[in-house]
């Protein structure tokens, strides 16, 4: 190996190791790079941080910016060609795996009303939100859902699945949140194309929302679901912002996120997914959260009203149908610039693995009254 090409190891080293480079020392970590080897003191800082150090960045995603491209995707090219027609998000840390934030994938879906895509399957698991238009639906392994604007759909692990529009709707636009990257950081992603291109529905239209979203406690009696992910497969906008409207009144809610609520699992209380999580916030008019941070990586969508977020010391201004994202481990706190009306944040994450795997940390900001410095 020549001197110009040798990796510099002290860079890698520093705060850990003090070992100084030596001729001798060179030339073994180039015997141990013949072995397809090398020595753990070279890299221990890069591979084993003091703390979590995310390749993420925050971002925004503006709507207004993305709606024009996303909507001409449609006069480019077809579905049949395309597969998925879909603008995805590139956080600029994390362009390698094609991710948003950590290991999340996140995209907008749209498509013309009587298109319907190919029924498929696949390892990871995957979210939709619906952010404008009319007739969407989605059926998964034969169950039918209905969508409308706000409305949350799980389409989990290896189920068959497949999105239309309605040839009485209108052009519609989605947010679909997956754990590809993850899937394939773990190697352990698969595609199936449904051998039959497309699924028959064999249950009554909205049959999962009939029987598990009641809201009040009750369960089928004759239930026998056994499967990891909920059973529940659309979660509607009107009783979710009902029960947060309804909370609000009666909790002061999280100094960190104003009155947030989980998606869960009614068979379980618990996640929606065994690797995605999901809620749903509201920020009173006027409310500005202290800041904390956590493991995990966050994805958010405006939902509802307009207002900012200061991430890691900078601050993101967001208006209803924004996206923008909370890397691992940076101070986040929020903020509704409306006096007189609230703001909702719906987010996925990736808390389930935080929690399954037991390395979940939180921690609050401690100085200028819990509120960061822009």
């Amino acid at each position: 190996m020549q001197a110009a090409t040798r990796p510099n190891y002290r860079e890698n080293v520093v705060g850990r190791s003090n070992v100084e480079d030596t001729p001798e020392l060179l030339a073994y970590y180039e015997d141990l790079d013949k072995l397809k080897t090398g020595a753990l003191w070279t890299v221990a800082n890069k591979i084993e941080p003091w703390q979590p150090q995310s390749s993420s960045v925050p971002v925004v995603w503006r709507y207004k910016d993305l709606r024009e491209h996303v909507l001409r995707s449609a006069d480019l090219v077809s579905p049949e060609k395309a597969g998925r027609r879909v603008v995805y998000l590139n956080n600029p840390g994390r362009k390698d795996v094609a991710a948003a934030v950590g290991w999340l994938y996140s995209g907008l879906q749209t498509m013309r009303p009587g298109e319907l895509a190919t029924a498929h399957n696949h390892s990871a698991s995957a979210l939709r939100f619906i952010m404008e238009g009319s007739g969407a639906f989605t059926i998964v392994d034969g169950h039918k859902m209905l969508l409308g604007a706000n409305d949350f759909v799980i389409t989990p692990n290896g189920t068959w699945h497949e999105h239309g529009v309605s040839a009485d709707g209108t052009q519609c636009i989605w947010q679909d949140g997956l754990d590809i990257p993850l899937m394939n950081a773990m190697e352990a992603n698969f595609f199936v194309v449904h051998p039959e291109l497309q699924q028959a529905v064999t249950y009554p239209v909205e049959d999962s929302t009939a029987a598990w979203a009641a809201g009040t406690g009750l369960v089928p009696a004759n239930d026998t679901w056994s499967k990891g992910y909920s059973p529940l497969f659309k979660y509607e906008w009107a009783p979710t912002y009902e029960a947060l409207v309804r909370y609000s009144k009666v909790t002061d809610g999280s100094p960190f996120d104003g009155v947030m609520m989980n998606y869960i699992n009614p068979k379980t209380g618990g996640p929606v997914m065994q690797t995605m999580g999901a809620s749903m916030q509201l920020l009173r008019p006027g409310e500005h959260t202290t800041a904390h941070r956590h493991t995990g990586s966050f994805l958010y969508q405006v939902a509802k009203g307009k207002g900012f977020s200061i991430i890691n010391g900078q601050r993101f201004d967001w208006q209803e149908h924004d996206i923008f994202c909370v890397p691992s481990w940076m101070f986040h706190e929020h903020a509704n610039t409306s006096q007189s009306d609230d703001a909702c944040l719906f987010c996925f994450n990736d808390m389930p693995v935080m929690n399954a795997l037991g390395i979940y940390r939180e921690e609050a900001l401690d100085e200028n009254d819990g509120h960061q410095k822009v």
